[in-house]
């Protein structure tokens, strides 16, 4: 499960347009569903265009892994920090993914940590 989060988390984070669609295709199953408290999407154009807003919104930040990855069966709970490079993160989050054959087939994400608006 560690190799499913660092390359979900590669996704996140590439900023490339067509590199980032196919990270996108690479961890996600065709009809896989996002779920967060900002956003739900379906299928890889929806993923992608939900993590391209986010790096538009955040230009320059970066996901990170912040803590430990927990998994059984064919699911997995992990955190996540969102910030600058080389500064601490003002974003934290943790996500939990259902997998399927080595792809994300569902992600619940929350929220732990946001700045003030």
């Amino acid at each position: 499960m560690e190799t499913v989060v660092a390359k979900y988390l590669e996704a996140w984070n590439a900023t490339d347009p067509a590199a980032r669609k196919a990270a996108v295709a690479a961890i996600f199953t065709e009809q896989a569903t996002y779920v967060d408290p900002l956003m739900a999407v379906t299928g890889h154009a929806e993923i992608d265009a939900g993590i391209a807003a986010a790096q538009a919104k955040f230009p320059g930040w970066v996901f990170r892994p912040a803590g430990p990855i927990d998994a059984h069966h064919n699911q997995v709970r992990f955190t996540w920090s969102l910030g600058p490079e080389g500064a601490e993160a003002p974003i934290i989050g943790f996500d939990v993914a259902v997998v399927e054959n080595g792809r994300i087939a569902k992600v619940y994400g929350f929220l732990d940590k946001v700045p003030a608006a």
